[in-house]
């Protein structure tokens, strides 16, 4: 069965169609209501599945992070919502202690579930948008993820490297 031209361009392309009012109100309400829902869940999941595993990756990268996204610049600017949901702070180290360093490695890797999972499920919303706004919505999960999920890996690999130090003096 083929298509003409002009269904391929139809802004009811979508595989779920909805009235234009509840594709807005499902992205108005449903786009922030899945960061907060996978947020919170993700600080209710157990700590042992985000433990990172005894053989460290070497903190090699680090320069990559800073000379390619120049994360120093800007990661600053980012949000931290696990307080908001009484999780871990990340925002500022409170000490140099090895557990403490291993307990905020492993907050790392939770925050960096939390924010695939929410570049997943936001982007799974294009389900039900027309053909443009399909754009947008994969643009704004990314763009939303992407800086957090490379400041927590960027922060994970430097935690690393200090631990390493540590142990060598």
């Amino acid at each position: 069965m083929e298509r003409s031209r002009g269904e391929l361009t139809s802004p009811k392309n979508m595989l779920i169609e909805l009235p234009n009012v509840w594709t807005i109100l499902g992205n108005v309400i449903l786009i922030p209501t899945a960061h907060l829902f996978l947020s919170w869940l993700s600080i209710k999941l157990p700590s042992k599945w985000f433990q990172a595993p005894t053989a460290r990756q070497a903190p090699s990268s680090l320069s990559l992070y800073e000379k390619c996204f120049h994360i120093k610049k800007w990661k600053k600017l980012l949000p931290d919502a696990a307080p908001m949901f009484d999780g871990f702070s990340k925002k500022r180290l409170a000490s140099t202690e090895e557990t403490y360093l291993i307990q905020f490695v492993t907050e790392c890797r939770r925050g960096q579930f939390s924010h695939w999972s929410q570049w997943c499920v936001i982007s799974s919303f294009i389900v039900w948008n027309p053909w443009p706004a399909c754009i947008v919505i994969l643009l704004y999960s990314g763009l939303s993820n992407l800086p957090c999920i490379l400041n927590l890996r960027y922060t994970e690999l430097r935690i690393y490297k200090f631990l390493d130090k540590k142990k060598h003096t």
